[in-house]
């Protein structure tokens, strides 16, 4: 039976929102009717997530934000911004969550509650940090704060992906240019040889090998390549996968590095514009470690904030997690200390980004010889393998 949202006035006019399984929309007109209710509005759930669904990028959420808070400061009531916003907005999907966020707080919902309903829009970050800036009176304020964060955490997270395309399209292109060589190239050379009938070095017949290998079991090749990836997106799903997996991560070299300063950077940018902003200790840090994306610093955040229970410090449980840098836990230290832990988290971040930079520099001055050497070494040396034949039948011609 489908389920339906409705809004309806009780007899005391007040308005009031709730979901009811009925036939169809008729029936809960019905029955709200004999509930001596007046409808104002009815629809039915399924219709409304066609409606909202759809990809919304971070850069169009950004812009909303800027949007919402500029209007709110120049004196427009809430509903009436949300309503330009929905109208405005380019992003389909943005713009049908901003229509039902817009019933909502006409139907008498905080912006938070609104906002909370749409998950693939607004993160639990983002809800929390509207909530405490409608608690305190501040909203336009924490929308740009809010505006502020998601620029620069999103810059930092293309830093660290941009850095991940250029060897990943080498890789690929080589990988192609082997397959092509192993399957069109070699069986040529083959051919030829088996002509001539000339005993074949054994590099030479290691390549013929795997030609033959790939050309017949191609098929085994590519299940087993499909298994292994499955397989360890499944492992990754479990919890002990992912602790597993992470800590290897933190541990690579080079490629480590980065990911832990960008963690340090995102995590400290975070959770200094949560307490900024007027979100408690607690909740910033169980906000943070969902957005931690790594399982060892979620843990880690999520024991400090046991601890913070406790009445202990932050910078305890971080230290012995021995995933941040000395320096981080002794500003963050500092930070409780003298009351000023938000600023101390800004300056942290800041410090990161340019780390992260530094680091993302160093690690593709670092994969561009690798590469290099990889691809002379294996597509080369191929090459090699298939022309030592025909030195050795020159030589025996002399």
């Amino acid at each position: 039976m489908p389920s339906f949202t409705y809004t309806a006035r009780d007899a005391k006019g007040e308005l009031k929102t709730a979901t009811i399984e009925a036939a169809n929309r008729e029936d809960v007109v019905q029955q709200l009717r004999r509930m001596r209710m007046n409808v104002v509005k009815v629809e039915e759930q399924s219709k409304t997530k066609v409606k909202t669904g759809g990809k919304i990028a971070m850069r169009d959420i950004v812009i909303f934000t800027r949007q919402f808070s500029t209007m709110i400061n120049s004196g427009l009531p809430l509903v009436q911004a949300l309503d330009i916003l929905s109208k405005q907005t380019e992003n389909k999907a943005l713009s049908a969550v901003t229509r039902q966020v817009v019933f909502d707080v006409e139907s008498g919902h905080t912006v938070a509650d609104a906002l909370a309903k749409h998950p693939n829009a607004f993160t639990d970050l983002y809800v929390n940090m509207v909530a405490a800036g409608e608690a305190g009176g501040i909203l336009d304020t924490i929308l740009m704060r809010l505006a502020t964060f998601m620029e620069k955490n999103d810059a930092l997270v293309r830093k660290v992906k941009g850095a991940m395309i250029y060897p990943g399209v080498i890789m690929s292109v080589a990988g192609i240019a082997i397959v092509v060589l192993l399957i069109f190239v070699i069986p040529v050379f083959q051919n030829m040889f088996a002509s001539v009938g000339l005993a074949l070095p054994l590099p030479t017949q290691v390549v013929i090998g795997m030609s033959n290998i790939l050309k017949s079991y191609w098929w085994a090749i590519g299940l087993a390549g499909y298994g292994a990836q499955f397989g360890l997106r499944k492992y990754y799903a479990t919890h002990e996968g992912q602790l597993v997996i992470d800590r290897l991560m933190l541990k690579a070299p080079v490629l480590g590095d980065v990911l832990r300063k960008s963690a340090v950077s995102r995590f400290t940018r975070t959770l200094g514009t949560l307490i900024s902003s007027g979100v408690s200790i607690l909740d910033g840090l169980e906000i943070t470690a969902k957005t931690a994306g790594n399982r060892v610093i979620s843990d880690a955040i999520m024991a400090s904030r046991a601890s913070i229970a406790g009445g202990d410090t932050i910078s305890a449980p971080l230290a012995k997690s021995e995933v941040f840098p000395p320096m981080v836990i002794s500003m963050i230290a500092v930070g409780e200390q003298t009351g000023g832990l938000d600023e101390m988290l800004a300056k942290i971040a800041d410090f990161y980004d340019e780390e992260v930079d530094a680091a993302v520099s160093g690690l593709l001055s670092l994969l561009e010889p690798v590469m290099i050497v990889f691809l002379g070494v294996v597509v080369g040396g191929m090459v090699v393998a298939m022309y030592l034949p025909i030195f050795d039948m020159i030589n025996a011609v002399q």
